[in-house]
């Protein structure tokens, strides 16, 4: 029998006139792997907090098994900034000890990229003061991780950290022999690593069995057996749980919810996007041309990031952008935005960006734009505009799309400077899609964000025609948002990746074990393998954008088949007819994309 390692006896804890914690009763057990969701401010920092003792219950009691080892990662870290990154996590170990360790070598080459801390001025020797906020964290967890504990104890870990950093994560704690409670955005990330989940509402915390996924399916059910929820929130449930039982690419975990339940609570909920009509409205409203990259070379100062790409974004379409830190991502998007901020004008270090005359674009920066402190949260949408048109009919005021964004009609009246970081966040995305943009680029956009307004957010993306870039770390946003995933591999060229984020991690694998071997001498081969010649190369890219233009007309054929499909539903000769069809396309598309991976690997 699992040990008990906490206990909360009916905890309250109130803040001013509110409630955050309403007499509260939970257990972590040995081996228990608890994921903590909630709206930002339902108390889910506040409830880990006093979990671990770092906080004073108003009533009720915590209390800790004898000899506990807890390990906590809260959002503001307690380094040293007179110390360097060595004294902080490896201590006084000599460099043979810690070298010898592989808990040691593992975490800091997940974490940082390598032994040596690349990116780190001075490696393990560099001084944590002058480090920025995401440095500083990420040295924190790797404190943390290092030292043996009963119970980690993880505030948002993922901030900070790129697609590879998160997978790291999510298997190094799967490994990990210590429980764990932990408090994050990221859905992928539940999915992947908790077998519980906590959520916080309104004083309450409700318990599931198994990761996100589990935790949506039984959630919906609660939902739809007490008849708590308004329509608006059931539905948005529901067509998340649809989009999870359909196979989202993101979910490996094998729901532990009755199957036959969940599937007659999606019986009759569409797939997410109709995809044929937003492209058809998105032409509509973009024409041909929205962004064309000829043989274009982005700089940042003097470093080289990006360099001969020729690339197309066309109307409708729906890309993620990931690759590693400092590959160029942000620097592309801010390129194309110049040029068509200034029309045309503004042009990269090499090449030409051409952008469609009907382009209205919209970019979320990772940086929060400032806005008067004294504006009302309502007052600050309407500057922009008091309605908004949502296409096929659906229009929205600027007060319902507040309230959308979780700014209920009391918070509408709030000063924009009394809004945290996360509400500012909401609200600078709400001012952007209130003016009507037919391109969106999105850098970061989930950043602060709480889980049920990242739902909102996607639930709103599903309708709106138009073509959007995301950049994101968090990959169930990027599966659930974009049709087409093309990566910056840190080698200056942009590539499409038909598998997606699963395919991206795979190659950096790859690629980082190929710099391994690289650095390791090898024996005298018999016979040297031929370089490739410049010729070469060039076919070889030419091909590959040839077939990347191949893969683009199946997909829109795809799209008109299941349409052709839906519109002959009961004449089963025909739909027989269109299936086989579908099949000879799919059949064309393992072809292509097979031809594709060889390709690039040469290029």
């Amino acid at each position: 029998m699992a040990v008990n390692l906490v206990n909360v006896e009916n905890v309250s804890k109130v803040y001013g006139t509110r409630a955050l914690l309403d007499g509260v009763s939970l257990g972590v057990s040995e081996g228990d792997r608890i994921g903590v969701v909630g709206r930002n401010g339902d108390g889910k920092t506040t409830l880990i907090r006093m979990l671990a003792k770092l906080e004073e219950a108003d009533t009720g009691r915590v209390t800790h098994s004898g000899g506990l080892r807890l390990g906590v990662l809260t959002q503001h870290d307690s380094l040293d900034p007179e110390a360097t990154v060595r004294h902080e996590v490896i201590r006084d170990l000599a460099d043979h000890e810690w070298a010898g360790n592989a808990k040691i070598r593992d975490v800091l080459t997940g974490l940082f990229g390598g032994l040596d801390l690349p990116g780190f001025p001075q490696g393990l020797d560099t001084v944590i003061g002058p480090l920025s906020g995401g440095e500083r964290r990420r040295i924190a967890l790797a404190k943390l991780l290092i030292e043996e504990q009963d119970l980690i104890v993880l505030d948002e870990p993922t901030n900070h950290l790129d697609v590879e950093g998160i997978a790291w994560l999510a298997q190094h704690l799967r490994e990990r022999r210590s429980a764990l409670v932990c408090v994050t955005h990221d859905r992928w990330f539940l999915d992947q690593v908790c077998t519980r989940m906590w959520d916080v509402q309104r004083g309450d915390v409700y318990e599931y069995e198994g990761g996100y996924s589990d935790y949506v399916f039984a959630r919906a059910e609660r939902e739809r057996i007490a008849a708590t929820e308004e329509v608006k929130r059931q539905n948005l449930v529901r067509k998340e749980l649809a989009w999870l039982r359909r196979g989202a690419p993101a979910r490996t975990s094998k729901p532990r919810f009755r199957v036959e339940a969940a599937n007659e609570l999606i019986r009759d909920v569409p797939p997410p996007r109709d995809s044929s009509e937003l492209m058809k409205f998105a032409s509509s409203r973009l024409g041909k041309t929205v962004f064309d990259l000829e043989d274009v070379t982005v700089q940042a100062g003097p470093k080289v990031l990006l360099k001969h790409v020729t690339w197309q974004l066309g109307p409708g379409d729906r890309i993620g952008l990931v690759g590693v830190n400092g590959a160029g991502k942000t620097s592309l998007l801010r390129a194309m935005a110049d040029a068509a901020l200034t029309e045309g004008e503004a042009q990269p270090a090499g090449g030409r960006i051409a952008v469609g005359k009907t382009v209205k674009l919209a970019y979320l920066s990772q940086e929060v734009a400032e806005l008067d402190p004294d504006w009302r949260v309502l007052e600050a949408v309407q500057r922009v505009r008091e309605r908004v048109d949502l296409g096929k009919g659906r229009e929205m005021t600027a007060g319902q799309l507040c309230e959308t964004f979780g700014f209920s009609k009391e918070k509408q009246w709030t000063p924009v400077g009394d809004l945290s970081g996360g509400e500012r966040r909401r609200l600078q995305l709400l001012r952007l899609l209130m003016d009507e943009p037919n391109v969106l680029f999105l850098d970061e956009p989930t950043n602060d964000l709480d889980i049920e307004t990242l739902t909102q957010l996607e639930d709103l993306l599903d309708g709106w025609p138009g073509s959007m870039i995301v950049i994101s770390h968090d990959r169930f946003f990027v599966e659930r948002t974009t049709d087409r995933v093309f990566a910056l591999l840190g080698d200056a060229t942009l590539r499409m990746l038909p598998r997606g984020i699963d395919e991206y991690l795979e190659r950096r694998h790859r690629m980082e074990a190929r710099v391994a071997a690289a650095a390791t001498p090898a024996p005298a081969a018999d016979k040297a393998v031929p370089e490739k010649s410049a010729a070469d190369l060039r076919a070889a890219k030419k091909e590959l954008q040839k077939i990347e233009r191949q893969l683009d007309k199946i997909s829109e054929k795809e799209t008109k088949l299941h349409a052709q499909i839906a519109e002959n539903a009961t004449d089963f000769a025909k739909v027989a007819e269109l299936d086989a069809e579908l099949r000879d396309l799919a059949g064309q598309r393992d072809e292509l994309e097979l031809r594709w991976l060889e390709l690039a690997e040469d290029a």
